[in-house]
C-alpha cells in the first residue's frame, strides 16, 4: 500500500490546498443548492476533480465512488469556468476537458469484491461556508473492507481550544493493520495517534455537530443523560469528528439518524472510521454491528454510527438502546 497511500496522502493535502484558496477568494459564499437541499461549491467540485484525476493517473483501472456529479458544470458555464481556474491553479496540466471527465468518473457503484475509491471531496460544507471546520476525505476499498483512508482537515489545529492564531491544517491516514497517524497537512513527520482511555461514562466527551439535521440532537442529549455525562461537547462539523475521537481529544461520535430510511452514505464514514480504528478505537452503527461497506454507496444495512475510544463502546450502546 505504500504507493496508494503516497499518492492519497499528496491527493488530498492538494485539495485541501484548493479549497482553501476558494475559500479565501470567495469566503464560501460560491455556494449552490443541489436537489438534495444540500449545499456543494466551487472547492467540492475543485477538489474531487483533483483527487480522481490523481488516481486515474496513477491507477486507471480503479473505480470511484463520490458524492459530486458533473452535471451541474455541463448546465452552467460561468460555474465551470470558476471551478476551471481554481482546478488549473492547483494543477496546470488538467485542462478543461481533463476536469469535467474527472468529475464524471465518480459514479460507480461500489460493492462487495474489488476495490475502489471513495471520496468526499468536502465533508462539512456548510462548516467551509462558515468559515470553520471541514473535510477532504478519502478511503481506499478491498472487498468490502476500508484498507486506507486519509482525512485533510485544513481548519483543524493542535487542539480545539487553541488560540485564534495558533497554526492550523493536519493530515490523518490510516492504513489497516499499520496504525493510525497525523501531520501538518504542509508537510511534516507523521506522528501516531491514540484515542483516549478514558473509561468513566460521566466524564466522556462527545463530539456533536453544529449542523441540527446531522443527527437527532434530542435522542442524544437523552442518550448523555442517561450516562451521567457533564462534560462539554466538542461541537465540530464533518469528518474532523472523527479525527479529534482519534487523537483522543475526544471519546464518543454518536452519528443519530434523523427518519427511519435515512441511509449514510460510504464516503461520510470510510476514511474517519479506519482511522479511529486503527487509533485504538472502535466503530460501528447503533445497534453494535459493524460499518458494511458492500452495499453500494450507502451504509443501507446500518442505522447510524457509534465511533469511541472502545473502552465507553458498550456503554453508549447501552444508553442508545435505553434511549
Amino acid at each position: 500500500m505504500e504507493a496508494e497511500c503516497s499518492i492519497a496522502l499528496a491527493a488530498v493535502s492538494r485539495a485541501a490546498g484548493l479549497c482553501e484558496a476558494v475559500r479565501r477568494a470567495t469566503g464560501g459564499a460560491d455556494a449552490i443548492t443541489k436537489d438534495d437541499c444540500s449545499p456543494v461549491t466551487v472547492a467540492d467540485f475543485g477538489a474531487q476533480a483533483l483527487i480522481i484525476h490523481a488516481l486515474r493517473q496513477a491507477f486507471p483501472g480503479d473505480p470511484v465512488v463520490a458524492e459530486e456529479e458533473a452535471g451541474l458544470l455541463h448546465a452552467d458555464a460561468a460555474l465551470r469556468e470558476r471551478v476551471r481556474g481554481f482546478v488549473q491553479q492547483a494543477d496546470p496540466a488538467i485542462g478543461p476537458q481533463a476536469m469535467l471527465d474527472a468529475l464524471a468518473g465518480g459514479g460507480a457503484t461500489g460493492g462487495a469484491s474489488g476495490r475502489f475509491w471513495t471520496i468526499d471531496p468536502i465533508d462539512g460544507t456548510k462548516g467551509f461556508i462558515r468559515g470553520d471546520q471541514y473535510a477532504v476525505a478519502l478511503a481506499l476499498i478491498e472487498d468490502g473492507r476500508v484498507v486506507l483512508g486519509v482525512l485533510g482537515c485544513p481548519y483543524l489545529s493542535d487542539s480545539l481550544s487553541a488560540a485564534a492564531d495558533a497554526p492550523r491544517g493536519k493530515l490523518f491516514h490510516a492504513l489497516r493493520g499499520g496504525g493510525a497517524w497525523c501531520q501538518p497537512i504542509d508537510g511534516g513527520a507523521p506522528q501516531p495517534v491514540r484515542v483516549s482511555r478514558r473509561a468513566e461514562p460521566a466524564a466522556a466527551v462527545f463530539c456533536e455537530s453544529f449542523e441540527s439535521g446531522h443527527t437527532a440532537q434530542g435522542r442524544a442529549g437523552a442518550i448523555c443523560s442517561a450516562l451521567g455525562t457533564t462534560a462539554a461537547p466538542a461541537r465540530l462539523d464533518s469528518q474532523c469528528k472523527y479525527a479529534v475521537t482519534a487523537r483522543g481529544e475526544a471519546d464518543v461520535y454518536l452519528r443519530l439518524p434523523t427518519r427511519a430510511d435515512y441511509e449514510e452514505k460510504i464516503w461520510d464514514h470510510a476514511a474517519g472510521a479506519l482511522i479511529v480504528e486503527e487509533a485504538g478505537g472502535r466503530v460501528s452503527d447503533i445497534h453494535g454491528q459493524p460499518l458494511d461497506f458492500t452495499q453500494g454507496r450507502t451504509l443501507r444495512r446500518n442505522q447510524g454510527v457509534l465511533a469511541t475510544n472502545g473502552v465507553l463502546h458498550e456503554a453508549v450502546l447501552a444508553a442508545i438502546a435505553a434511549a
